[in-house]
């Protein structure tokens, strides 16, 4: 981080430290407004902060509009924050003074050695580890918001006092914030739950939680993704292998993942013997390579997988598409010489770039370094961050460094993408393994006729198939385009008397392999232009007499919204076109 964004929203440690203060400040403001309020605890959250409050009544539109007016005005007193330590017995007495009941506990569970800090701001005393603002001036008032109030146990435990904890957000500028505001809102409007009802794309069920249903526009989506995703991968050099979905415990104890992800895991029993539902598809694709012997000239060995995996999720982390219990997962396993790593990464990044720019996605690459809980010699993760990072470095990419997160068997790259409305998902991933192929015992013949050890990449450049839909739902407000609409044209004759020559046009369309449906309901055309209109079809065909008189077609752009007269041919070359290009 350089001199100049020490300070700015770009520095995590800095945001977080300002919206931390943010939080004591609204804390203050309730104390001031509220006294009877008991206090609990503040962070700082990713988009935010939150503080949890034990009230005697609840928190309503008006409170919250009420404590903001009281945040600006704390902002403007300028209160300096001072930080102070006490001894514990003195920390205690001080809680039980103020009849902060939450803080007391919070003192009492600390270890036996732990300091206890305090900081102050005019009146107002908090318990806190910091760091924060040196005063409240810092903080620009009109940059703050604050957003809901919901529920919340004491220290996350159910046996304990639910709380009210009041959501925030906090900006350095008032036009930042508004620009938030404005995202959230479109984000609203954008929801993949939403269009995916509307849209007739998947279902979730209370029979199913996490399980999704995908409907006949879904499945039309989905395997139109997957279509493409098999014709990029075969332009890359790979294979396609499917793993099955059940295997032994053995081999989960062999892969780690039994003793490490057994928690997230479905488990079952065949024959007396211990199975279960595969998390991820990585052992088994060590099997594929195990089962025949390879040589150096057949690396780098690029295998592809299609894999539908199963994950123990906790009810109230599942959200839409976003994070379910049974998905796709769009992996790769490429097997290679320690000397191919440089060029193998670099093809990788080049074919994610190709795919998310097709959907209109940038992106930010994150490399990931070796973490405290590693496996392996420490020459080899060098080697392997230093080859990383000057594989992107040498096809002219940037990337920042995320110390110490890589994965306990190698480090890696993430992809962060972003959205038309500026939100960051991560899918893509490329990681190195040293680990797994020692593991399996997995060798090739080298040119000089001895057994040598591959090192393998996962990589995954969807993430998930199920997942990947959801994102480009809200990327494009389900307004795909063409190449991937589930419905690419509605025919729309105007009276009876035109449906012979819709039906001619639609035979013409389904016949070169376009998605095409009628809609000659006895309604008026201005109503099947606006039901077209929401269920986002790119194109609107009207045949009216005029049109049929003078041998063409009235073609509606989803897009401008204005209707060109067209040929039937010259329109099916245009189709064909964009689809073919899969234009944006």
């Amino acid at each position: 981080m350089s001199e100049d964004n020490k300070y700015t929203f770009e520095n995590k440690e800095y945001r977080d430290t300002y919206r931390h203060t943010v939080s004591h400040i609204l804390a203050q403001a309730v104390k001031r407004l509220y006294p009877e309020v008991k206090l609990a605890i503040g962070p700082a959250i990713e988009n935010g902060f939150y503080y949890d409050f034990d009230a005697p009544f609840s928190f309503t539109q008006e409170h919250l509009d009420a404590l903001e007016a009281e945040m600006r005005k704390i902002c403007k007193e300028k209160e300096k924050l001072e930080r102070f330590e006490l001894p514990r017995a003195e920390a205690v007495k001080l809680m039980q003074e103020r009849e902060e009941p939450y803080k007391v506990e919070l003192i009492n569970d600390l270890p036996e050695d732990a300091t206890i800090s305090f900081y102050k701001q005019g009146e107002f005393t908090d318990l806190c580890a910091g760091p924060h603002l040196d005063s409240t001036g810092r903080v620009k008032g009109n940059g703050i918001k604050l957003m809901n109030v919901t529920g919340a146990y004491w220290r996350g435990d159910s046996s304990k006092k639910m709380l009210q904890r009041i959501y925030g957000t906090a900006f350095p500028k008032k036009d930042e914030l508004d620009q938030y505001l404005n995202m959230l809102e479109e984000a609203k409007k954008r929801d993949h739950r939403k269009l995916g009802k509307e849209l007739g794309l998947f279902m979730l069920t209370e029979e199913g939680p996490g399980f999704p249903f995908f409907l006949p526009n879904g499945m039309i989506l989905k395997n139109t993704l997957i279509d493409y995703w098999r014709e990029v991968h075969k332009r890359y050099g790979y294979v396609e292998v499917s793993t099955p979905m059940i295997l032994n415990r053995k081999l989960w104890e062999r892969s780690g993942h039994w003793d490490h992800y057994k928690q997230n895991m479905y488990t079952t029993v065949i024959d007396d013997e211990d199975y279960a539902i595969k998390p991820m598809n990585c052992p088994g694709g060590m099997l594929v390579y195990k089962s025949q012997p390879h040589s150096y000239k057949e690396l780098p060995l690029r295998v592809g997988e299609l894999g539908l995996v199963h994950r123990h999720e906790l009810s109230g982390a599942l959200h839409g598409l976003f994070r379910v219990r049974c998905f796709t997962q769009d992996d790769a396993h490429i097997f290679m010489t320690w000397d191919q790593m440089k060029d193998e990464i670099k093809n990788v990044v080049r074919l994610f770039d190709e795919v998310y720019s097709t959907f209109g996605l940038t992106y930010q690459i994150e490399l990931s370094t070796m973490p405290e809980d590693h496996m392996g010699d420490i020459k080899d993760w060098q080697f392997a961050e230093k080859t990383l990072a000057e594989a992107i470095t040498e096809i002219g990419k940037d990337y920042v460094v995320n110390e110490g997160d890589g994965a306990f068997y190698g480090p890696k790259l993430d992809f962060h993408l972003a959205d038309s409305i500026g939100r960051t998902w991560q899918c893509g991933t490329i990681q190195l393994d040293m680990q797994l192929p020692e593991r399996f015992e997995l060798e090739y013949t080298g040119a000089d006729g001895e057994k040598h050890r591959p090192v393998m990449i996962h990589r995954v450049v969807l993430g998930s198939i199920e997942r990947f839909i959801g994102v480009i739902t809200e990327h494009f407000a389900g307004a795909f385009p063409t190449w991937l609409a589930p419905e690419q044209v509605r025919v729309m004759p105007m009276t009876d008397r035109n449906i012979p020559c819709a039906q001619e046009v639609m035979k013409q369309l389904t016949d070169n392999g376009f998605r095409a449906t009628m809609d000659d309901r006895n309604e008026k055309i201005g109503y099947k232009i606006r039901e077209a209109q929401v269920h986002k079809v790119p194109y609107m065909i009207v045949i009216g007499d005029k049109d049929e008189e003078k041998g063409i077609i009235s073609v509606r752009n989803r897009k401008t919204g204005e209707t060109t007269p067209m040929e039937l041919g010259e329109f099916i070359e245009k189709l064909d076109y964009e689809v073919k290009n899969k234009l944006k």
